[in-house]
């Protein structure tokens, strides 16, 4: 007999930690893998839990997508060091994640944020490291805040989770990281308008025929710009391209959309990098040259 595997206890938006870690698992395991992810392969295998079931096989480039935002994740997470070698990166919603064994520098301060079955479950499976800390609780509960170190740098994440909140829950979240951690650095992923209200109505499911969550938000041009007038802190937004993958829709559609203007802002995910500033004057202590907090006091600097 081989060991003992765990089963996990998700239902809702907390499982689809599990459709994620699968996917970034089927992609490390193909021999022309985008990513490099030992650790999402020895949790798949460590879990008693019908992956191919719930999530079918790997179709519709369903690894390819995910390897690829998680690529640009993994990038924003380097340049961010690159800067701020002992900086705190706080991962919002981080699953099972596994981008600290993917991407981590040796110094950094990691606090991981999520509900409490996933963080329980995380525990049993993925133990802590000196630097590495877990807070069971929602991201829309500013407790989490009270535990950030500031001063050497922040990082903050959202991948996967800010489309299950109302417009309203991210923008006060978005605004409340603005004002507590001025000169950080936030990057958040999001399906396009489109794309959320298309989950929202249940017209979207895995290759399995599993249901997806709802949606509450998206992302497009009008929504950017209420982002970035969220909160006088937020000197810049910048919309982060991906990378290209392979096949039709990520080698070719994808890339054709990104650097086609008139067709761009309709890709189906957005990645968001957010550059707080202080609403002093001071300029942002972030990743690039020193600037003012943006051009205007009306209106932070915006690329989208």
């Amino acid at each position: 007999m081989g060991p003992q595997r765990t089963r996990p206890d998700l239902g809702g938006v907390p499982e689809t930690a599990l459709w994620t870690l699968y996917t970034r698992a089927l992609e490390a395991r193909r021999p022309d893998r985008l990513i490099v992810d030992p650790e999402a392969i020895k949790l798949v295998d460590a879990l008693d839990y019908p992956f191919r079931e719930r999530f079918g096989p790997d179709k519709w480039d369903m690894a390819d997508g995910e390897a690829i935002r998680t690529r640009v994740f993994d990038d924003e997470l380097r340049r961010f060091l690159q800067n701020h070698p002992e900086g705190t990166v706080v991962t919002l919603a981080e699953g099972l994640e596994t981008q600290f064994w993917r991407a981590d520098n040796g110094l950094a301060r990691w606090l991981g944020v999520d509900l409490p079955e996933i963080v329980k479950l995380r525990r049993c499976l993925l133990p802590e490291s000196p630097r590495q800390r877990l807070i069971a609780c929602s991201a829309l509960d500013d407790h989490w805040m009270n535990e950030v170190d500031p001063t050497r740098g922040v990082l903050i994440t959202a991948k996967g989770l800010f489309q299950y909140f109302q417009p309203a829950e991210v923008r006060r979240l978005i605004a409340a990281c603005a004002e507590r951690f001025p000169g950080a650095v936030m990057v958040f992923e999001a399906p396009s308008r489109w794309l959320s209200t298309r989950m929202r109505q249940g017209r979207l499911r895995t290759p399995a025929g599993t249901p997806i969550p709802p949606t509450y938000w998206g992302m497009d041009p009008k929504e950017a710009r209420r982002i970035s007038t969220a909160h006088p802190n937020i000197a810049e937004l910048t919309d982060l391209p991906l990378p290209a993958g392979r096949g039709k829709v990520y080698g070719r559609l994808l890339p054709w959309i990104a650097r086609t203007p008139v067709v761009r802002n309709w890709k189906p995910v957005w990645i968001t990098r957010l550059q707080f500033g202080d609403a002093s004057g001071a300029p942002p202590c972030g990743d690039g040259p020193e600037r003012t907090r943006h051009e205007s006091r009306e209106r932070p600097a915006s690329r989208y």
